[in-house]
């Protein structure tokens, strides 16, 4: 088995051919997401208001906003939010947790179709969902919804290397047995390995904004066997596998968490936030 230094591949770089249909899974267990997916931590919302002027009154548009996991805090802090989101149960899902909100707008919609309307936003927000947008699109329309002055703010997850570190080294002999795309020892980064470049090389290339900055955050979460595996049911490649692999996978996690470390788990999540001002 390869040392600890084999790479794994990025969360949020899905492949072409398969970022569509990928897309569109989350929606099929909406409640399970909305119940099972972690929220962001409070110094990223204080970066968005120092890096991008997200605060109080903002007008902001958030492209794939889930359930509301960022919609709800940004509500709080009194933005004025027009929220767009494919999946028609992530959306119902995310207008009930955001009933109290006046000032927030739901929108069922592709980000790639929806027309813009005439008034420019602030910002443009899109946590953990930007990958998910047509590349050929997303840059380009995200800088026309914006008015001048304004900026493009996207986070990004990763599972980097932390928490109980043993479990996730014996844990790919499970995803090994069954799902054969796995390859061999494949391990998670080092958080100081994790390169965001290719976010802030795209910008760059759109030629519509200035340089990313770039703001990063650590969050180490525990996790009950049950809640490890309703949070594997929410990614999509757990998801995409045939209903007997992803069993077997369930199954062969929930043995190992229960046999060797007492029924919890800690994962270490790494989030990052890249801000590009509008030109």
């Amino acid at each position: 088995m390869p040392d600890d230094t084999t790479r794994a591949k990025r969360d949020d770089t899905p492949e072409e051919s398969r970022r569509t249909r990928l897309s569109r899974i989350f929606d099929e267990d909406a409640e399970l997401y909305d119940r099972a997916r972690p929220g962001y931590p409070t110094e990223l919302y204080d970066d968005l208001a120092e890096l991008a002027g997200v605060r109080t009154g903002s007008r902001v548009l958030e492209v794939g906003c889930g359930t509301g996991q960022a919609t709800v805090p940004l509500a709080a802090r009194g933005c004025r939010i027009t929220a767009v989101e494919a999946g028609s149960r992530m959306a119902t899902i995310a207008r009930r947790n955001l009933a109290g909100a006046s000032a927030v707008e739901v929108v069922t919609a592709d980000f790639e179709s929806w027309p813009l309307p005439e008034e420019p936003f602030d910002a443009v927000v899109s946590a953990t969902a930007f990958h998910w947008i047509d590349p050929a699109v997303r840059m380009a329309k995200a800088a026309d919804a914006l008015r001048p002055g304004g900026a493009l703010a996207v986070v990004r997850s990763q599972h980097v290397t932390g928490g109980t570190e043993e479990f996730f080294v014996k844990v790919q002999r499970c995803y090994e047995r069954f799902d054969p795309a796995t390859p061999p020892g494949l391990r998670p980064p080092a958080a100081a390995d994790f390169d965001g470049s290719d976010h802030a090389e795209e910008v760059a290339r759109s030629g519509r904004f200035g340089p990313t900055v770039f703001r990063r955050y650590e969050q180490d979460l525990t996790y009950a066997t049950s809640e490890y595996l309703e949070l594997l049911r929410t990614y999509s490649g757990h998801r995409a596998l045939p209903e007997a692999a992803r069993k077997g996978l369930l199954e062969c996690v929930a043995g190992l968490i229960d046999g060797e470390y007492g029924g919890r788990v800690t994962k270490r999540h790494l989030i990052e936030l890249g801000v590009s001002p509008g030109r």
